[in-house]
């Protein structure tokens, strides 16, 4: 399935500072990149450096007093779906080195505080079923508000309110796979049916070998998830981080299904 973005970026800045970028779509055996364009405006040099688990490309610039981004790209994305409930969970103490901190605590995500919503709600439930069933849970307890949450807000103060953005239902649902003993991490992703439009959140877990996507906001289908990021939360993936004040001016996001060309 062909997907088409469209970012754009305005930003003002108090004085020169250094910006760490990670826009741009990741590529691999699942999304394949057909054409894309970076561009700023003025023209600012960048360094490029590889993404969290080798995915994905993050930029430093040095921007000020103006900062535009515009970044399009057409990616064809053939990724098959996985019915995750038939999905067996595997031994804890096999999880692969390079995942085992998928497991820890981290800034957003506490494991600890839900080992009691583990055990009241999903009982003896493993595996694929498990995830299926928070995942499913999020989505439907879950109140999709975008004055319910700030860059600061964890897993726990979202689970309190049942409330947030797509950062913070996919921070939920890691939250508590991590208390089961699953490996999940966080995704920063593209998606043509997200809204509002925006860079998007979803999760990844770890079962059979196989990472696997699952979007608890029920807006977006693994199918048509175009990745660009993993991080163990929105800390390790952010879709810029400033090093310096930065005053948003306008920002926008356009994800659509387009013809192959």
């Amino acid at each position: 399935m062909p997907i088409t973005v469209a970012a754009h970026l305005d930003y003002e800045t108090v004085q020169s500072c250094d910006l760490l970028l990670q826009i741009e779509a990741a590529q691999d055996d699942a999304q394949r990149c057909i054409q894309s364009s970076f561009t700023t405006t003025p023209e600012i040099g960048s360094r490029t450096i590889t993404g969290e688990d080798g995915i994905g490309t993050r930029r430093w610039l040095t921007a000020g007093p103006k900062f535009l981004c515009d970044y399009t790209a057409t990616f064809s994305v053939d990724r098959p779906t996985t019915q995750i409930s038939q999905l067996v969970a595997g031994k804890v103490a096999e999880t692969p080195d390079a995942f085992t901190k998928y497991l820890m605590p981290s800034r957003y995500c506490h494991p600890e505080a839900f080992f009691a919503l583990l055990g009241t709600r999903f009982g003896t439930l493993s595996g694929g079923v498990l995830v299926d069933a928070v995942s499913h849970w999020v989505t439907d307890t879950f109140t999709y508000d975008i004055s319910a949450s700030h860059a600061g807000t964890t897993a726990t103060e979202s689970l309190a309110s049942c409330s947030g953005v797509c950062r913070d239902y996919a921070h939920v649902l890691i939250a508590v796979l991590r208390a089961a003993g699953i490996p999940a991490r966080y995704i920063s992703a593209y998606a043509p049916d997200v809204h509002p439009q925006d860079f998007h959140a979803v999760a990844e877990v770890y079962l059979e070998g196989q990472w696997h996507l699952v979007d608890p906001t029920g807006m977006a289908q693994s199918k048509d998830i175009l990745r660009i990021g993993v991080g163990r939360d929105a800390a390790d993936v952010s879709f810029l981080t400033s090093y310096g004040s930065m005053l948003l001016k306008k920002q926008t996001v356009k994800v659509t299904r387009t013809d192959a060309t």
